[in-house]
């Protein structure tokens, strides 16, 4: 049987591409919020998801957390999963970075605790679930404020508005129901003795 050359030159090249990743065949998907504002020195949560093609496999698959400061500095390693977390052991981080996702619900999230100006800056999340180990890299860009925005205050007044008048309305609806059912209980009452009257006082 005599192949084509050229044909399997290109097959060649195809095969070369789909185990480089230029395919996209096998590529992992990385989710984030992408912008975060968090008050000094509360804990914020950075949100991290991921889709892959790939059945995930905890012996295999890793995350690593990065942050590059908004000011001059490198770029440091924060965190590190790999069947189980692995939080900094040295560093501006030290006990200050949490584990808090879950890797069947395939959420990559970490919490930082008592967060500091020092920590503006973006931070990476990086999955690899092989063979998915080609795809984008997911950044939250975290904003340290003195105190909470303007609209993230009326957004919490707005919220806990509407939950006191959605509780106000609920108890003013039972009390009616009630009131209601005790004013027929009531008129029902005074009926029956009219209805069986005694019939020599007629």
């Amino acid at each position: 049987m005599c192949v084509n050359p050229a044909l399997l030159h290109l097959l060649q090249l195809l095969l070369s591409l789909h185990m480089s990743g230029w395919l996209g065949v096998d590529a992992i998907r990385v989710y984030t919020s992408g912008y975060v504002e968090a008050v000094n020195g509360t804990d914020v949560r950075l949100k991290c998801s991921f889709s892959s093609s790939a059945p995930i496999r905890r012996s295999a698959l890793t995350i690593s957390w990065s942050f590059r400061p908004l000011g001059p500095g490198n770029e440091e390693t924060v965190f590190y999963y790999h069947e189980k977390p692995f939080p900094p052991s040295e560093g501006r981080f030290m006990k200050k970075i949490i584990w808090s996702g879950d890797i069947s619900s395939r959420d990559a999230s970490i919490v930082v605790r008592n967060v500091k100006f020092s920590y503006n800056g973006t931070f990476s999340c990086h999955v690899k679930n092989p063979p998915d180990v080609h795809g984008n890299v997911g950044e939250v860009r975290l904003r340290v404020v003195t105190s909470a925005s303007f609209s993230e205050i009326v957004i919490l007044a707005v919220a806990i508005g509407g939950a006191v008048l959605l509780i106000i309305i609920i108890l003013i609806g039972i009390v009616s129901i009630r009131r209601c059912r005790k004013k027929e209980r009531m008129e029902r009452e005074e009926v029956v003795p009219r209805r069986y009257k005694d019939p020599d006082l007629w």
